[in-house]
């Protein structure tokens, strides 16, 4: 049997991967798999093909007799917040996150907005390459696809009421947003409106092509975003990715900050603003080792768990927690909700630096200083988890941690490698006490590889 689903939905290059073809008879697998009668809430981000995909599924999934709700264009955790507070059975948002443009994606989430597990995954799998597919009578047709409004504006509202917006509102905080030329431009900026910010964006008008930048964020990719924070005397600048679930916060310096540490600050706010939660956060395995040196002096048990916010996501459901988070910009808020959304960051971390009454970069460098590089190589992934292998026995002495890929520990660095769950290609963290010694350590991660495995 086939694989469709990686580590957060199914992606692909739109007529070439994913075709119209395939979301057909992946909305009948799914209406087959939910029932006669489900009803699901779809949405999309601005990517090309994204009409194509969505109105592909939809036919499936009415063939199957679901019922089917159209929010439009919002961003992911806009629609995964409607799924769980409106009452649907599940919801399909047509998005590749953070992908390159020519990428497109699928992705299916629950009743709690949450991501589907992955034995739901197989499962539909198994009803779409077997043909399983159930239809319906002729009469079980008449029920079009409903418009469903509002989703994006009582989402930002939503997040708004999570926060002291008047506490907010009276330090006159200027901010500048970077929407990647996609759908957080239809919420992030009403947010910071909802909470009194002065707001100036970067990149926010929605175009398929990313004129602006990669829909990924990156200290490289947002740039463009650094500079103008500074050149205006902005107090913060928030950059998302393609579907806005995720955020990487730039301080009033121009320095861009990644995830896990903006994610380390936040659990410890929360921790202390949410005390009948269980002191304990999630955090991936591509996270830096601060987040223990930070959080486990304040009483705060740190869980690793495998990349992807699926996992974050139901080990805080089933155990509870104060956070979830990677370094990649994915934050979980539990008394929101229980998936990354990159809103509710920036609304937290204005909130933060009010109650602290301190700057971006004052809170940043109250934690520990490491310095990160990312890689990563185009391969096959067959080819990445040999690489993987590789890695491992090279560094048997070591400390490895084998949870998703292998992460090894030497003294005052570390490294992961693992093959991605979204494209083909083998991801390299490394991270250490000098920029020097983390890019050392990354290019010596590279040689093996290319010596042992791609030649």
């Amino acid at each position: 049997m086939g694989k469709l689903f990686g580590t957060d939905g199914i992606r692909g290059v739109p007529n070439r991967d994913l075709t119209p073809e395939l979301a057909l008879r992946l909305g009948m697998a799914i209406a087959t798999y939910l029932g006669d009668g489900a009803r699901v809430l779809v949405g999309r981000d601005v990517r090309a093909g994204g009409d194509m995909l969505l109105r592909a599924v939809t036919a499936g999934l009415l063939s199957g007799g679901v019922r089917v709700y159209d929010a439009g264009y919002a961003p992911t955790p806009a629609v995964q917040y409607a799924v769980r507070t409106r009452g649907f059975d599940a919801g399909i948002i047509i998005t590749a996150s953070h992908n390159p443009p020519e990428y497109n994606g699928i992705k299916l989430v629950g009743p709690y907005g949450i991501e589907i597990e992955r034995d739901a995954e197989k499962r539909i799998e198994e009803i779409l390459f077997e043909q399983q597919f159930h239809s319906v009578h002729w009469r079980g047709l008449a029920f079009d696809v409903k418009q469903e409004p509002g989703v994006n504006e009582e989402y930002a509202k939503a997040i708004a009421d999570r926060v002291d917006s008047k506490l907010i509102a009276s330090r006159g905080y200027r901010v500048v947003v970077d929407c990647a030329n996609s759908v957080s431009s239809l919420t992030t900026p009403l947010i910071l409106r909802h909470l009194g910010v002065k707001v100036y964006t970067v990149n926010c008008n929605l175009d398929p092509f990313f004129p602006g930048r990669e829909p990924e964020p990156t200290p490289e990719t947002l740039k463009e975003l650094a500079t103008v924070v500074t050149a205006i005397g902005a107090d913060l600048g928030v950059g998302h990715d393609g579907d806005g679930d995720r955020a990487l916060i730039v301080d009033e310096r121009g320095k861009v900050w990644w995830g896990d540490r903006t994610g380390t600050l936040l659990a410890a706010f929360t921790a202390e603003k949410y005390r009948d939660l269980p002191r304990r956060v999630y955090t991936a395995v591509s996270s830096s080792i601060l987040v223990e040196e930070y959080l486990r002096p304040l009483g705060i048990e740190v869980k690793w768990t495998p990349v992807g916010a699926v996992h974050i996501a139901y080990s805080l459901l089933r155990e509870g927690g104060v956070a979830g988070f990677e370094e990649n910009g994915g934050y979980i808020h539990p008394p929101h909700q229980l998936v990354r959304d990159g809103g509710i960051v920036v609304a937290l971390f204005l909130e933060l630096m009010a109650q602290e009454g301190k700057k971006a970069s004052e809170l940043h460098h109250q934690l520990p200083e490491y310095h990160a590089v990312k890689l990563k190589l185009p391969m096959p992934r067959e080819k990445a988890r040999k690489a993987v292998e590789v890695v491992k026995e090279q560094y048997a002495n070591y400390r490895q941690v084998t949870i998703d890929g292998v992460k090894i520990f030497g003294d005052d660095w570390w490294v992961l490698v693992r093959p991605s769950g979204t494209e083909p290609v083998l991801r390299i963290m490394a991270e250490a006490s000098t920029p020097e010694k983390a890019r050392r350590v990354a290019e010596e991660i590279v040689d093996i590889v290319r010596r042992r495995v791609e030649e």
